[in-house]
């Protein structure tokens, strides 16, 4: 009988723990633009950056479109599968529930979106940053619903987070006439402006409860194919770099002050500008054939700025360091993430958590896939 009781109460105790404390697990919450979408998008009607055509997500799981950019995984899944962290999905999937938030974490990042409001604005439908802020705060209110207050606040607080945003605002808006960014500033004031308005929404998301925190630098833009095609000679656009560079050490430096002003922060900045450069440069030295064009292209018409059915591909995708105009391959993405990894000293947060399905090889494709068809839901930008 004794024996009996003492069971009893350590079971009403493990399940008054899990009840009260709800057992979330640490997951993650990523902020950013067509490098890190892995899928809102497709749910914005009107938006003109989509990634739901073949051979968009070839090496990836099924090999269907999923709302990636790419051929296989982001820098933010490897470094995330690195952790130990599940994969969040996408804010926009209408079958995200407070569950699932619980369980994985949500990814706000959405293709064009930018740091400023502005930027992107050709796509017609994106989410900005201050946009996929506001999100957050409804995921918030959602979270607190399900399990409390208090541990709604423990479990956003002890949350990863991700924000890699800042390209856009240069390739789709600053460096274009056609955004009045590209003729109010010069490139002081805008990067002032930039990086001063970064600055306020990580001050935001403090507020939230965000604390631990990392930033992606950017790479050299200049460099994708996009920006080469664009230039008279083929070769890398040295301003466009110089200005990548400079939001860098800008943003550095503004990310070292918050860490030390903002109670609790731990906000870190990672820079590979200097490793892909030195990939793009250097391919054959990181196993590349092809720095300067994408594997993914319509013949000899460039740019072709998306990968369409017709594109062609390239014969080996681990090969070339871009997939399409503007974004890289799978290859090239987990040098990116080692490289960060190493910055950062990551070390894993969920040593159980389930590890998340690793993408196929990248092979030559015999044929065009089908890509799935959605019913997209309206949202503003």
């Amino acid at each position: 009988m004794k024996v009996l009781v003492t069971l009893t109460l350590v079971i009403v105790t493990i399940l008054s723990s899990v009840v009260n404390g709800y057992n979330c697990k640490i997951v993650q919450f990523i902020f950013g633009d067509s490098l890190s979408d892995v899928g809102n998008n497709e749910y914005l009607p009107r938006s003109l950056a989509k990634a739901n055509l073949p051979w968009y997500g070839i090496d990836f799981g099924n090999g269907l479109p999923n709302g990636r950019f790419t051929n296989g995984r982001t820098v933010s899944d490897i470094i995330g599968d690195d952790m130990g962290l599940p994969r969040p999905p996408a804010f926009m999937d209408p079958n995200l529930n407070e569950n699932m938030i619980l369980e994985s974490g949500v990814n706000y990042a959405s293709g064009g979106g930018g740091i400023l409001n502005e930027t992107g604005g050709y796509f017609i439908q994106r989410l900005c940053f201050y946009k996929q802020i506001e999100l957050f705060k409804g995921t918030q209110e959602m979270i607190a619903r399900k399990i409390g207050k208090n541990e709604s606040h423990k479990f956003f607080q002890e949350a990863r987070y991700v924000v890699a945003l800042g390209s856009n605002d240069f390739i789709n808006n600053y460096l274009m006439p056609v955004y009045s960014d590209s003729w109010k500033y010069n490139d002081d004031t805008f990067m002032d402006y930039l990086v001063g308005t970064l600055r306020d929404q990580l001050k935001v998301l403090h507020s939230l409860g965000v604390r631990n925190l990392m930033a992606f630098g950017l790479g050299p833009m200049g460099c994708i194919p996009l920006q080469r095609v664009l230039s008279t000679t083929g070769n890398c656009q040295d301003k466009t770099n110089k200005l990548a560079k400079k939001f860098n050490q800008a943003t550095n430096n503004m990310m070292v002050e918050l860490s030390r002003s903002l109670p609790g922060a731990s906000y870190k900045f990672g820079d590979a500008f200097d490793v892909v450069n030195d990939v793009i440069s250097n391919p054959y030295r990181y196993g590349f054939t092809n720095s300067d064009s994408p594997c993914c292209s319509f013949g000899n018409i460039r740019p072709s700025l998306t990968c369409v059915p017709a594109s062609t591909l390239c014969k080996d995708r681990s090969k070339y360091v871009f997939w399409d105009e503007y974004h890289p391959s799978d290859s090239a993405n987990m040098i990116i993430a080692k490289e960060l990894i190493k910055k950062f000293k990551f070390t894993r947060v969920n040593q159980n958590g389930d590890s998340a399905d690793a993408p196929s090889s990248p092979t030559p494709a015999m044929g065009p896939v089908a890509a799935p068809s959605v019913d997209a839901p309206s949202s503003d930008s």
